[in-house]
């Protein structure tokens, strides 16, 4: 029987110490009469795209995003449209995608999700042309995603720190938005989120009923608030509640368009990038196979 061929993109953040640690624990961990493998890092920005495409054309049973959302964005964009398996080893910052999907934190027990291979098929966003599994949004949380990607520190204390910072500063913008054939929303919020998965990451459930497996996106508006009562709302959102405030308007459906006549930034998967007025959301169903917790 040949071997299944895994081929491990690692993002090395933290340098020539984190190939080394996957290397110890896939040596350790991995069911090596079933798989081969080989790791691969990445050398630039978006470079794990092309490493997970060049896979699947190589004929790869899988391609393991080694990093955070943004890691797992990367690789999924390179598989889509292949037949080649994905799996996570959550090694990023706030890990929303593996956290939602129960994959663990520990890299020896996310190598045996591997070995065990309990897969299921999930639904794929994009954002124009954009391609998101986890959420995408304007607002704040672009914001945060954006000074987040600046600094030079990971983890939740600096996360946590940024929130706290611009909560203050922040201006609320009026936004337009459409739900599939619906009139359109106007609304002044403070962010508007569009989500397949259910959270930004370190347990902020920002969508905390929204599956990967159920054809709908998610449309979660935080509208403007008073300002004291962030903390509060940060709780809910830590707790899975953030749905049952007054505060908050939740839709779903499968197209979605945001616009606003100065909008020039979202973020998808946690990725700050520069986008159009107008923001076209739609999913894609069960388009990627992938190894669940």
């Amino acid at each position: 029987m040949s071997l299944k061929h895994l081929v491990f993109i690692v993002n090395p953040r933290s340098g020539v110490e984190r190939k080394k640690e996957i290397a110890e624990a896939i040596d350790q961990c991995l069911d090596k009469e079933v798989y081969s493998f080989e790791i691969q890092l990445t050398e630039y920005a978006q470079h794990g795209e092309v490493l997970a495409r060049t896979a699947a054309e190589a004929g790869a049973f899988a391609v393991v995003a080694v990093g955070g959302d943004g890691s797992v964005n990367d690789a999924l964009r390179g598989l889509y449209g292949t037949d080649t398996l994905f799996a996570i080893i959550p090694k990023g910052s706030g890990n929303g995608m593996a956290r939602t999907l129960g994959i663990p934190l520990d890299v020896a027990k996310a190598i045996q999700l591997i070995n065990r291979c309990k897969t299921e098929k999930i639904d794929v966003c994009f954002a124009n042309d954009k391609l998101f599994i986890s959420n995408a949004g304007v607002g704040f949380d672009a914001l945060i995603s954006k000074k987040f990607s600046k600094s030079k520190r990971r983890g939740l204390m600096v996360y946590s720190w940024l929130v706290t910072k611009y909560l203050w500063l922040y201006k609320e913008w009026t936004w337009q938005i459409k739900v599939d054939d619906e009139s359109i929303i106007e609304q002044k919020a403070f962010l508007v989120n569009v989500a397949n998965g259910q959270q930004f990451g370190y347990d902020f459930k920002i969508a905390p009923t929204a599956s990967y497996t159920d054809g709908m996106l998610d449309l979660v508006i935080i509208k403007k608030f008073p300002k004291i009562l962030g903390g509060l709302l940060s709780l809910r959102l830590m707790n899975g509640k953030i749905l049952q405030s007054k505060y908050v308007e939740h839709f779903r459906g499968k197209k979605i368009t945001i616009s606003s006549p100065g909008l020039k930034l979202m973020q998808t998967d946690g990725d700050a990038i520069i986008c159009s007025n107008e923001i076209h959301f739609r999913i894609e169903e069960n388009r990627q196979r992938i190894i669940v917790g």
